[in-house]
């Protein structure tokens, strides 16, 4: 299984990071830790290349992150998709038909209950799980809610990709240059 053949979702924590993610044969990936003014630059670089960039809302800096923080960018930037843990950021990507991603943070079985909650309320198109690291937990998360599901925190080595592929999980995002290169597409 996969996301588009992809086990992996590169995420960018800084430009050469992204420029390395654009230059190879991902197509899908996420954009984290970014400065306001950097975003317009950014997707239009993208575009450019024709990939598609998930963005972290959450960690805009510069960017107060509440759903006028969502309008703004699902008017302005148009990314493909946003990820965020805010309700109202999940919901005004949806109206704009931004695709949306929820962040879960499986801190302790209180929080994954609101959670749920939460995910009842918002209907993501995807939700990401962190740590990732649990296949027992995304095993979990996704018959629960029937949702697609990412695995992003704490995955370091293909053995763990692979399990959270086993558990349920679409893709696995990643900062780790090591997974870039083990999962590249159409590598042999």
């Amino acid at each position: 299984m996969g996301f588009h053949g992809q086990k992996i979702l590169p995420a960018a924590k800084q430009m050469k990071q992204l420029d390395k993610i654009l230059d190879s044969t991902y197509q899908y990936g996420v954009l984290l830790d970014t400065h306001i003014a950097r975003l317009g630059p950014m997707y239009r670089l993208i575009r450019e290349t024709e990939k598609k960039m998930f963005l972290h809302a959450d960690l805009i800096q510069g960017l107060k992150n509440d759903e006028y923080a969502a309008e703004y960018l699902c008017q302005e930037i148009r990314p493909d998709g946003l990820i965020s843990t805010r309700s109202s950021v999940i919901l005004k990507a949806k109206q704009r038909g931004i695709v949306a991603i929820q962040r879960l943070f499986l801190l302790d079985t209180l929080a994954l209950e609101k959670n749920y909650a939460l995910l009842e309320k918002t209907r993501p198109d995807y939700i990401e799980v962190l740590p990732g690291a649990m296949p027992h937990m995304i095993e979990e998360v996704h018959k629960r809610t029937g949702i697609p599901i990412f695995a992003g925190g704490l995955i370091r080595t293909p053995l763990q990709v692979e399990e959270a592929i086993s558990a349920g999980a679409m893709a696995v995002t990643t900062s780790s240059q090591d997974l870039f290169q083990h999962y590249l597409p159409g590598r042999l």
